[in-house]
């Protein structure tokens, strides 16, 4: 069954989201604080999304974000909070999650971003099972399409599940200049209510995690005025 761990303080708003999500077919499990849904999560299995409230008593949502992803790249993370300053969701983002929601939210926009983003790591999950060796290969980077994996000069580089398919996608474009828009619709899919932000925060993540000088970029570099794209030449 589709897993999901809720960290909310509140009661009300955390019995809120689990009713409508066990309606729509997720188990849930409920945490008050960040401290129990580390035990939890270190204590159970099967986890595929972990939704985050960001102000929470004792440790906050983005060191519980961090904590977590610190733990899997395969956990889905949306990070929920009432704030809406710029900043709040660019720091759950580079702290490793996958996509935010600005409280209030209607039941419908949250089931359509969980439901989003669960098919996404279900897709990621699924191919990693197949075990096949399907490589691309670009200069000293290494992309396993079927293992979920990425490598450079052999050595390992951990990526989130939607962090892989961004470079999925530029792998299958090398070269090509892939606007914003685009990539919001390949990885986020057609009725993401985001914005897209979200792609220039997983852009720059990415980068810390692949160039020599993130500052500099010399392989996901950027196509001004469109988007981003990767680049083969030395």
């Amino acid at each position: 069954m589709k897993k999901i761990l809720i960290v909310e303080d509140e009661a009300a708003i955390r019995g809120f989201e689990a009713i409508n999500l066990n309606r729509a077919g997720y188990e849930t499990v409920e945490a008050g604080s960040a401290e129990e849904a580390l035990e939890l999560f270190d204590n159970e299995e099967g986890f595929d999304i972990a939704l985050l409230d960001i102000s929470l008593p004792g440790m906050d949502g983005f060191t519980l974000c961090k904590e977590l992803r610190r733990r899997t790249g395969e956990l889905g993370i949306i990070m929920l909070t009432a704030r809406t300053q710029e900043m709040d969701k660019i720091s759950g983002l580079m702290m490793g999650a996958d996509d935010y929601v600005t409280k209030p939210f209607s039941p419908s926009e949250l089931l359509a971003r969980v439901d989003s983003l669960y098919r996404r790591v279900d897709m990621h999950n699924s191919s990693k099972r197949s075990g096949s060796s399907d490589e691309i290969r670009l200069g000293d980077f290494s992309l396993n399409i079927r293992k979920r994996t990425l490598s450079k000069c052999g050595k390992d580089i951990e990526l989130t599940q939607v962090e892989f398919q961004i470079i999925e996608y530029f792998f299958t474009n090398p070269d090509t200049a892939l606007g914003r828009g685009d990539i919001l619709v390949k990885v986020w899919g057609e009725a993401y209510y985001g914005e897209e932000k979200i792609v220039d925060v997983n852009i720059r993540r990415l980068r810390m995690k692949i160039e020599d000088d993130p500052s500099r970029p010399k392989h996901l570099v950027t196509v001004w005025g469109m988007g981003y794209k990767w680049n083969t030449e030395e």
